[in-house]
């Protein structure tokens, strides 16, 4: 009876009601594309970390269809990697598109610090010091995760500054694919401080007004960091 009448109501569905049945699905699509966008770019996933759609869903607290349409979407990107019938990780970078990668990063992010670096106001300033400060703090209690979360708001509260929209779309494409290595970094980047210094050498650039500086240090920041992220990838081509 009770299939019947599920039948009986899909028979008698409009036009209407599909319609926006599939405009709500494909807005719940696009929050959990959003979502796992955010945590691959913040490192909240290492790579290897399996995504299966049932814990996807759940986590997100939507479908599973809009869960796998997120997924796939991703795998599309090259944000994920499908390596069975049902089994999507989130990739290791190998050498050759670190490198890539890191080039591209250098040029563009380098462009927005310098393009932004007038604008910094002291509020801004006054943000970023309260970010390096968690972010020092985690590193010191080897809270890594909690760190990567807040490195990632800490450049993009510079780069935001350039008000370039699709240079910083480009920028957040780059970070999608490199935001789960930055786990490679500890725990020596942590020990180092490498990141600490270049995150206050770059604040100094800005209360300075000195967009020169500022690039430098970003840039320095890059490349201390892909010093560390080429190391680990050639320590797991020897363990292969």
């Amino acid at each position: 009876m009770s299939t019947r009448g599920e039948l009986i109501l899909k028979e008698h569905t409009t036009e209407e009601e599909s319609s926006a049945s599939e405009l709500h699905s494909g807005r719940l699509s696009d929050f959990a594309y959003s979502s796992i966008k955010e945590q691959l770019t913040r490192g909240v996933y290492k790579p290897g970390h399996k995504l299966p759609i049932r814990s996807v869903a759940e986590m997100l607290k939507v479908g599973a269809t809009p869960a796998r349409e997120a997924i796939n979407r991703l795998v599309f990107e090259g944000a994920l990697v499908m390596v069975g019938p049902k089994t999507v990780i989130v990739p290791h970078l190998d050498l050759a598109a670190l490198y890539e990668v890191t080039q591209m990063r250098l040029a563009l992010e380098g462009l927005a610090t310098e393009k932004g670096a007038l604008r910094a106001a002291n509020d801004v300033v006054d943000k970023l010091l309260a970010l390096q400060e968690k972010i020092t703090l985690s590193l010191d209690e080897r809270r890594h995760s909690d760190a990567l979360h807040d490195n990632k708001e800490f450049h993009f509260t510079i780069y935001r500054l350039c008000e370039m929209p699709r240079l910083l779309s480009t920028i957040e494409a780059l970070w999608l694919r490199v935001g789960a290595s930055f786990h490679d970094l500890y725990p020596e980047f942590a020990e180092a401080k490498y990141g600490v210094h270049n995150h206050l050498a770059a604040i100094e650039g800005l209360v300075d007004k000195d967009p020169s500086a500022v690039r430098a240090a970003m840039e320095n920041d890059i490349r201390d960091g892909y010093r560390r992220l080429k190391k680990a990838a050639q320590e797991r081509l020897k363990r292969q």
